[in-house]
């Protein structure tokens, strides 16, 4: 890897202070009694962090999300008897997959390592408790909708559209208030997270009005906007620090410039589902599309490398990060091919693909990633992928290239996407299982949070 220039005075000493904070122990707000090292799980621990409760809420939804979608592809191959489906389980699962889980995910990490980036106190799991209930409470009426209908799916879309506006509100009060110098990460989070709000809303009125196709627009919005943005934000920060702190001969490099690629190709991306939907996208468009998105690809590969991809290896949890990290360059190479033979043929065989290489490839790779990662540091554990973690990523890996095999189409494609939701089911059971029993227990150095 090419040798990156030495870090001026102000940037070595503020990356030595970013390494002492890490270090900190986590303030736990409301903590309540220091609890003994090891002792049981109980509901009530859910409480004593926000992380513990918003990321218990999202294992629950995609444990049971992953676990309908098996059922109903098993049911399309005819391995079980099929159900009547009284709402389009395509849109379901769409739903389900960007904002049924994410947004839980990303309340319980935003208000663990938000406050630190922003010096502001953090937040109690009783502030965050309204936002993380709506939106779990929200998701199981939306996923009620496979045989309750659209009446279950709009009470769902609402409940849920509120608690995610509640989560974006704490979170800018922090943003708003914050004397913190550098909050661009921070304040562009915000903002993916008000573009998800309008996009899940437009979704819902959508519903109501009967127009599923607007729906999928506004989804495929609030998936390239909102959470595929906010990883990209999140992983920016992020992943050179942590590298760093693991392998200090790799310096932290993050100019913004990278960021602001990363985040115009996804905006290309949000333009192009409403250029679809409009029918405006011509010849012209699909080639310079594809061409920006191959060029894209190509620069996020490079940056993978450039962030020490090859000396992340050695470190099974960093390895995920960076791994991760691959797959949105792959998907935005096969979102370029994609175009591309659109383009000159006027099919659009690889669309499957690109998205499913972008949301179970880097989506779900950083999910396990940044999860596992926020739950060893905040139960007392060492920063470090045991076996079973390990094994599930390198499952979800395979369940990743199983469902691009399966977009490819043929006869295979069938029994090809039973795989790879059988492969996921497999991966996010054991992984929410696991995870679970710790954030269900006191930490195991006894401190509070």
């Amino acid at each position: 890897m090419a040798q990156r220039p030495a870090m001026r005075d102000s940037d070595a000493a503020m990356h030595v202070l970013q390494k002492a904070a890490v270090s900190l122990p986590h303030p736990g707000p409301r903590p309540g009694p220091r609890a003994p090292a090891g002792g049981g799980w109980r509901l009530s621990h859910l409480w004593w962090a926000p992380h513990r409760l918003a990321f218990a809420t999202a294992a629950l939804l995609l444990v049971l999300s992953a676990l309908w979608w098996l059922g109903v592809q098993l049911a399309r191959a005819g391995a079980i008897a099929p159900w009547p489906q009284a709402f389009d389980p395509g849109l379901l699962h769409g739903t389900l997959m960007t904002y049924g889980f994410m947004p839980l995910f990303f309340a319980g990490f935003l208000f663990t390592a938000g406050p630190k980036w922003l010096d502001m106190p953090a937040p109690s799991a009783q502030d965050v408790a309204p936002a993380v209930l709506l939106q779990g409470l929200g998701w199981l009426l939306w996923l009620g909708a496979a045989v309750g209908g659209t009446p279950l799916a709009l009470a769902g879309a609402a409940a849920a559209a509120l608690g995610l506006a509640w989560s974006a509100a704490l979170f800018g009060r922090l943003l708003w208030r914050s004397p913190a110098p550098e909050r661009q990460h921070a304040t562009l989070a915000w903002l993916a997270a008000c573009v998800g709000v309008l996009a899940l809303l437009g979704l819902g009125l959508a519903v109501a009005a009967g127009r599923h196709e607007i729906a999928r627009a506004c989804l495929l919005t609030g998936l390239w906007g909102f959470v595929a943005s906010t990883f990209v934000v999140v992983a920016h920060r992020m992943i050179p620090f942590f590298t760093a702190s693991a392998l200090p001969m790799v310096s932290v490099w993050r100019p913004h410039w990278v960021l602001a690629l990363m985040l115009f190709a996804l905006g290309m991306k949000t333009l192009s589902v409403w250029t679809a939907w409009a029918g405006l996208t011509s010849g012209t468009w699909a080639l310079a599309h594809g061409f920006w998105m191959l060029v894209s690809g190509l620069l996020l590969l490079w940056l993978a490398v450039v962030w020490g991809l090859m000396q992340s290896l050695r470190i099974k949890l960093l390895a995920m990060l960076h791994l991760g990290f691959v797959w949105l360059g792959l998907g935005l190479l096969i979102d370029g091919l994609s175009h591309l033979w659109a383009a000159l043929t006027g099919t659009d065989a690889l669309y499957l693909g690109a998205l499913h290489a972008s949301t179970m490839g880097f989506l779900g790779s950083l999910m396990l990633a940044m999860v596992t990662r926020v739950s060893c540091g905040h139960s007392g554990r060492p920063l470090v992928a045991d076996g079973l973690i390990w094994s599930l990523f390198c499952l979800l890996q395979l369940a990743t290239l199983l469902r691009l095999a399966a977009a490819v189409g043929g006869n295979g494609s069938v029994i090809l996407t039973v795989a790879a939701a059988t492969a996921w089911a497999l991966t996010v059971v054991p992984w929410s299982w696991h995870l679970m029993r710790w954030w269900g227990r006191p930490r195991r150095d006894g401190r509070p949070g």
